[in-house]
């Protein structure tokens, strides 16, 4: 537990972190689609990038990186734009793709993003830079440490992986629906759409 947080105060925490990870973003859309194109084992290591990067980015955010964009704001705001011309390209090559081949179990033999793909993101994430810094300067006490900071990661991850997980099998789950290459290549019109309109939230807000 961490030092001075009381149960309400974790509740809170557990309940930011729920929200935060579940409502639309980069990631969920990305992991719709995953689960889409390339069915839920396929997408696990994109999934585990994803969980277990942005853990790691809250950690490095606790240690000291806050501190960095408190005294060079200007690097938030690079990552920031950085970040959303990347999620534009994703949206493009996401728009611009062809219904995928499947093998005789239905998967894409397409390739899906990997685990160093997913977790590198995060870092270009703007929506993952929000999240985290949200959480560091809203529930880690004045004096913290480590251990900590570690603990806030950790039940980040816990909380947050299965709320993005429940993208992956929305995902999956619409595959019996969309059962034609049209039909495909609609959904992924749709989703670069949202992951344009993803963007608007946080690069838009003061």
């Amino acid at each position: 537990m961490l030092r001075g947080m009381s149960f309400d105060q974790w509740l809170a925490f557990c309940a930011f972190a729920a929200i935060s990870s579940i409502t639309p973003g980069p990631n969920n859309m990305m992991i719709l689609a995953s689960g889409l194109n390339h069915g839920l084992v396929r997408s696990l290591p994109h999934l585990a990038g994803i969980v277990l990067g942005f853990a790691f980015m809250v950690l490095g955010v606790g240690l000291g990186l806050h501190a960095v964009f408190t005294t060079v704001p200007v690097l938030q705001t690079v990552l920031k734009y950085a970040g959303a011309a990347y999620l534009l390209w994703l949206a493009w090559r996401l728009a611009r793709a062809q219904p995928m081949a499947t093998d005789s179990g239905g998967a894409s033999t397409s390739r899906p993003m990997t685990f160093l793909g997913a977790a590198a993101f995060q870092w270009i994430n703007p929506k993952g830079w929000v999240m985290a810094v949200s959480a560091v300067t809203t529930y880690l006490p004045a004096a913290f440490g480590l251990a900590d900071a570690a603990a806030l990661a950790v039940v980040f991850g816990l909380v947050g992986g299965p709320c993005v997980a429940a993208w992956a099998v929305f995902g999956v789950g619409m595959r019996r629906v969309l059962q034609n290459p049209r039909s495909v290549r609609v959904f992924n019109l749709v989703a670069a759409g949202l992951l344009v309109l993803s963007l608007y939230p946080i690069l838009f807000s003061q």
